[in-house]
């Protein structure tokens, strides 16, 4: 995404969250979601970041949900893009359901050492290609990322966009916040004809669709 974005003049930030990526010598049993947000929210204010348009996809939307209540002066909106939104004192394994949150659990416990739940599989229709360039960059991830509820005071919040991918396929765990932001005012509702990740399975059809958003006042 991050050419598309240059190409159609937008300065990029993608922020790595503490214990995945290039930052994945740093992980340890201790990291949770506030690390998260206080990673993206530390690249807001180092970089002086304004009229930012903040994009949370899967998990990300729990970390962009705590991001936009910590640094709310410094952003335009919000885009969630197939990704969990989460309410007051709610966590990735309440939203996930109890089913889910138990084989999360028993895979940090097994292949995880404990702490770390290993990625998620990819979308079946995911390129090979893409499928072999991903893999060796994904990580396993905090187990407490996924088991802190958030915190949140603020009783206005910034305007909201919620991309549904309609592929997602079996166990879908967004269809529920795709509902929400069909009904609740506040939301405003997009689908994209993609599995999980648009970004990597279709960006050129994500990016139009985030101009789009991005265009919008």
């Amino acid at each position: 995404m991050r050419p598309l974005f240059r190409d159609a003049g937008h300065e990029f930030f993608s922020p790595t969250y503490t214990g995945l990526g290039e930052r994945a010598h740093l992980s340890n049993p201790e990291i949770d979601l506030s690390t998260h947000i206080n990673d993206v929210a530390a690249v807001l204010d180092f970089e002086d970041l304004k009229d930012v348009t903040l994009i949370g996809h899967s998990y990300g939307g729990m970390v962009a949900t705590g991001v936009a209540e910590k640094a709310r002066r410094r952003i335009a909106r919000v885009v969630y893009l197939d990704a969990f939104a989460p309410k007051d004192g709610e966590s990735l394994f309440d939203l996930v359901g109890p089913q889910a949150a138990e084989n999360m659990l028993g895979k940090a416990k097994g292949e995880g050492g404990g702490w770390r739940v290993p990625a998620m599989p990819m979308p079946p229709d995911t390129a090979p290609a893409d499928v072999s360039w991903a893999t060796p960059r994904r990580r396993s991830q905090p187990l407490k990322s996924f088991e802190q509820k958030i915190r949140l005071q603020s009783t206005e919040p910034l305007p909201r966009h919620y991309i549904y991918a309609k592929k997602s396929g079996p166990g879908d765990v967004f269809r529920q916040f795709a509902e929400r932001a069909k009904s609740d005012s506040g939301w405003k509702y997009y689908e994209i004809d993609a599995s999980h990740n648009p970004h990597i399975t279709c960006p050129q059809d994500l990016m139009a669709l985030l101009t789009r958003i991005m265009a919008d006042k």
